[in-house]
């Protein structure tokens, strides 16, 4: 039996503006990013920041 294709991500981290966060999102998915999750950037929760993924290939 052959091992089961694993699947490859690649991730990028993006800053977010809040008064901006859906439309950056958007055209981060459009190109086939997934969200992850969002966590404080190093300036604070006024900074957020957006970790994403993709399949690499």
């Amino acid at each position: 039996m052959s091992e089961p294709a694993r699947r490859r991500w690649e991730y990028a981290t993006i800053p977010l503006l809040i008064h901006n966060t859906k439309a950056i999102l958007d055209s981060w998915g459009t190109d086939g990013w997934e969200l992850v999750t969002v966590l404080p950037g190093p300036g604070g929760s006024e900074q957020p920041v957006a970790y994403l993924k993709r399949p690499i290939g």
